[in-house]
């Protein structure tokens, strides 16, 4: 076995409940749930040999089987979709080449975010986990912005050196720019995706460390890999007209269906 994704999805969302079972309206106004529209994400995504949702309610159980996907039960134990994931590997006794992560609230993942994913770590020996960036347009940069100004927790930045090693991931927009940016210009801003692929090695190391102070502060699970040391490779990747964005509130709800409207996705 070579790549195996893992759709981890939960019920009991802090900030979002019942999140994965909210339904998003598409381009012809069909309706499908969040889970269900990222596993056909998942789906789309070559050369991976399996995709697995795991979850630890029956609810969202249910539902994933009543559509025909696979799905590994974990227990509720599980701090963060990373704690999951290695756990439902754990269970089935996988022994894959790489595992990703596609976490269930980024539908419009186009599948070549994953693909790059992988090819990065696999010509990265010295990486232990790799994840996509994406450079932010002035746009984007000023909705990451306006999110925070209003309080909300919207998409989270990244920030990595030449070698392309992450240094930092932030719920804050970093890093802080003087200057004015027009709507289609580039910026120094790289929005996280929030897609992981993991060496085995590392993931089954993962949930036998305490969480981390930083962590713990940002709310963001890959800053305990970099607080323990282990190598986080940025891969960039480029959008290629496609627009993106992740549910974290429910106000996205509207952001997200506009864009597949645009893009014609059903």
């Amino acid at each position: 076995m070579s790549v195996v994704i893992i759709i981890p999805a939960r019920h009991a969302s802090t900030r979002y409940p019942g999140k994965p079972l909210v339904e998003l309206r598409g381009a012809t106004g069909e309706g499908q749930s969040l889970i269900r529209r990222s596993w056909e994400a998942a789906r789309a995504v070559q050369g991976t040999d399996r995709v697995i949702v795991a979850t630890d309610d029956e609810r969202i159980r249910d539902h994933v089987e009543g559509f025909g996907a696979e799905v590994a039960m974990t227990s509720t134990s599980a701090r963060n979709g990373t704690e999951r994931c290695a756990e439902a590997v754990a269970r089935l006794g996988l022994s894959p080449e790489i595992v990703v992560n596609l976490q269930g609230d980024a539908p419009l993942t186009p599948a070549w975010f994953v693909e790059e994913l992988v090819a990065g770590l696999r010509a990265d020996p010295g990486a232990d986990v790799a994840t996509p960036v994406l450079r932010c347009s002035g746009a984007m940069r000023s909705e990451l912005i306006a999110d925070r100004v209003a309080g909300r927790v919207g998409g989270t930045t990244a920030v990595f050196g030449h070698d392309r090693r992450a240094l930092y991931f932030s719920k804050e927009v970093i890093p802080y720019a003087a200057a004015d940016f027009g709507p289609g210009d580039p910026t120094p801003v790289y929005h996280h995706v929030g897609v992981y692929a993991y060496r085995p090695e590392a993931l089954a190391e993962y949930p036998t460390w305490d969480e981390g102070r930083l962590e713990a502060l940002e709310g963001l699970e890959q800053l305990r890999f970099l607080e323990r040391g282990r190598r986080i490779l940025c891969v960039e990747v480029e959008a290629r007209g496609r627009e993106f964005w992740e549910l974290n509130n429910p106000s996205d709800v509207a952001k997200l269906e506009a864009m597949m409207q645009r893009m014609g996705i059903a």
